[in-house]
């Protein structure tokens, strides 16, 4: 365990939660926000929407099983800073290689610990999320660290996917045993290892395709459809893969978004997506599949939503359409289906890495639609 010093949690709003030094020692800065989740920190920490963004862990004891070599999800950590309350003093885990704190050390992440995390929590809820940063043996007044603080910029309008999608693209295949049934073009503004695995198991040859690949590099694909994965930073910023996404659409390829993808379809129908005051974040967030009736419990880490009517039916210049699935804590829209054309999308994660597997059924439906392109779906069959 590294010398602690003291250390600082500063709001653009001014409050400022003093703790102690964790991990490596400095500043850093980013939009603050929280994850309900008490397992998973491995893969927060590697999840590249996560990317500028400051994580709270409301769950009050991490790192006690330390870091793996199975369980990262990109190829580096992707957090600006990480805050806890009381990280675990051992590691204690059969698949444990190192400490979380000598991984974050090791990744230059500065993090905060021994802060009252739920209050912490409680006020972003009450104000909403800002920017924040971690300062930790430094000679700043109170005064200064909330301006440097205030000088940085927000996420709303950021474009960060070129930040950590693929410099170049790779193909995951269906395992030994699995026989290969279908070929997708998956646009990585921000994947996870475990999606394309996933989607391979089911036998589909996944093309993860950098962010700047065009609609035109796509069809000479021939591929049976297309994802849109996960990623950071604000959906409107996104016009050109919108652009290639109404492409998509108006040659009926069999289409599937989640999360970042999610919102960039609902931009690409027509509608607006506004920032949350606080996002969803974490692997225990109810969602309802109106499909079905079936309750959800899911894995979520946005902070934008697609603004599309609740009543569940709408038009688009495609066709027919309808919202999917709503959030129960906050009836937010988290899933969007056409039914004249292959398309739909969630804004969760239904890879399950962390969390629950109530959504794996997903991209079983994402088989099913490239199995008949040209039916509409029918909902859930978990």
């Amino acid at each position: 365990m590294t010398k602690q010093t003291a250390a600082y949690l500063v709001l653009d709003d001014g409050r400022i939660f003093e703790g102690k030094s964790w991990a490596k020692t400095g500043e850093t800065f980013g939009e603050a926000v929280f994850s309900t989740g008490m397992t998973g920190y491995q893969e927060t920490l590697t999840d590249p929407s996560y990317h500028k963004q400051i994580v709270i862990m409301t769950a009050p004891h991490i790192g006690n099983t330390g870091i793996n070599d199975a369980d990262n999800e990109s190829r580096k950590i992707w957090v600006a800073g990480f805050a806890v309350r009381n990280p675990s003093p051992i590691t204690s885990n059969w698949r444990s290689s190192k400490s979380l704190e000598q991984e974050l050390i090791d990744s230059e992440v500065v993090g905060i610990q021994g802060i009252d995390t739920r209050a912490l929590t409680r006020h972003l809820r009450d104000r909403g999320a800002m920017r924040v940063g971690i300062f930790s043996d430094t000679n700043l007044s109170r005064e200064e660290m909330v301006v440097k603080v205030r000088k940085t910029a927000p996420m709303s309008g950021a474009y960060l996917a070129k930040d950590v999608t693929t410099s170049k693209s790779y193909v995951v295949s269906p395992p030994v045993g699995v026989a290969t049934r279908f070929k997708v073009a998956a646009i990585d503004l921000g994947i996870k290892g475990a999606t394309p695995k996933a989607m391979a198991d089911l036998g589909i040859e996944v093309h993860v395709l950098p962010l700047d690949t065009t609609f035109e590099e796509i069809k000479k694909l021939n591929p049976d459809g297309v994802f849109l994965s996960n990623g950071p930073g604000d959906p409107a910023a996104m016009t050109d893969i919108v652009e290639l996404v109404r492409n998509v659409l108006l040659e009926e390829i069999p289409f599937f978004g989640i999360c970042f993808g999610h919102q960039i379809l609902g931009r690409a129908l027509g509608f607006e997506t506004y920032k949350l005051p606080f996002g969803h974040r974490g692997i225990n967030q109810p969602v309802i599949d109106l499909t079905t009736g079936k309750v959800e419990i899911t894995s979520h880490n946005h902070g934008f939503a697609v603004a599309a009517p609740q009543e569940r039916e709408f038009k688009t210049v495609y066709g027919q359409g309808r919202v999917s699935h709503l959030s129960l804590n906050d009836s937010v829209v988290e899933g969007l289906e056409m039914i004249s054309i292959p398309a739909f999308s969630v804004q969760y994660h239904p890879e399950s890495a962390a969390g629950p597997h109530d959504a794996a059924y997903l991209f079983e439906r994402f088989v099913r639609l490239m199995s008949t392109p040209k039916v509409g779906l029918k909902g859930s069959d978990a």
